[in-house]
């Protein structure tokens, strides 16, 4: 019999996420605020979806979720309609959301007092990675709780790491999204850079994206960069809550992030221009406004 897995948190992560699930054979119920997109869901994949969290849980083998913020993640876990109200001893939870590691911790406490697994396992790869199944997953919990997570990740992902215990997966999305705001930068620098000095843009990118120069943000972002589209993949204001979480943590362990937080105000100039929902490569947006004054 295949296990029963509950997903809660169907945005453009964890619709396509909970679909793979439900193609690896699990028994997926799924739980989202917005009951349209479960019913859609459901209509697309099977399974069943519930009207609480913790009826989405109840009986799960394994209780993952994807929603947006440390706030929205207690908001579904806990209190008589949570998911944890819901969970049977010896469950598993996994959470995706990119959060803080203190809440990581906070909601391990609460989960370990139930009898119930916990594993913090942050993604990076984007809506494209989540459609094409291929997330890269940093975990952080025990390594019982990781080799038993490690079986529904597999079914989206195609990198799993445990980095540690509870919170280190969410310390190492951090680093991961202190070296993405870093590259977009030089990135949307050097394509306004080529732009300006009258070279081919796209020309310079397939060349250097040949040498030391390359990047995952290079090879998928230079030519909508160019073409100034940015209405798709990872916001702006997702990106500046990620890296707040990033620029908070610094100063509790005494990390000096410089480049980080001047990119989070290069990020605030995006959003008071109306950028807040464009792609985080919007960026060059920023340059190409400072050069028309």
């Amino acid at each position: 019999m295949s296990k029963k897995a509950a997903f809660i948190g169907l945005g453009v992560m964890g619709y396509p996420m909970a679909g793979f699930l439900a193609k690896a054979g699990y028994a997926v119920t799924v739980y989202n605020r917005t009951t349209s997109k479960a019913e859609a869901w459901v209509a697309e994949y099977g399974g069943a979806f519930a009207g609480t969290p913790r009826e989405a849980a109840a009986d799960a083998d394994f209780v993952m979720t994807c929603v947006g913020n440390d706030d929205d993640l207690r908001s579904v876990v806990l209190g008589p309609d949570g998911a944890f109200a819901g969970m049977k001893a010896g469950a598993l939870f996994v959470d995706h959301t990119t959060a803080s590691a203190e809440v990581a911790r906070e909601l391990a406490d609460v989960a370990g007092g139930n009898g119930i697994g916990f594993v913090d396992a942050p993604v990076s790869g984007g809506q494209a990675g989540a459609e094409n199944g291929v997330l890269t997953v940093m975990c952080g919990g025990s390594d019982a709780d990781f080799d038993r997570a490690k079986e529904p990740i597999d079914a989206y992902s195609r990198a799993c790491m445990l980095m540690g215990g509870v919170g280190a997966g969410q310390l190492a999305k951090m680093v991961n999204q202190i070296c993405i705001a870093g590259v977009v930068q030089g990135l949307s620098e050097g394509i306004h850079f080529a732009q300006k000095a009258g070279l081919d843009a796209e020309k310079v990118i397939e060349v250097i994206s040949k040498g030391a120069a390359q990047s995952w943000q290079m090879e998928n972002r230079y030519k909508t960069m160019i073409a100034d589209e940015f209405d798709f993949g990872f916001a702006v204001d997702w990106m500046r809550k990620d890296l707040g979480i990033c620029l908070d943590t610094a100063k509790g362990i005494g990390a000096s992030l410089p480049n980080t937080a001047l990119v989070d105000q290069y990020y605030s100039d995006v959003q008071a221009m109306g950028g807040g929902r464009m792609d985080t490569s919007s960026l060059i947006v920023r340059l190409r406004k400072l050069s028309e004054k």
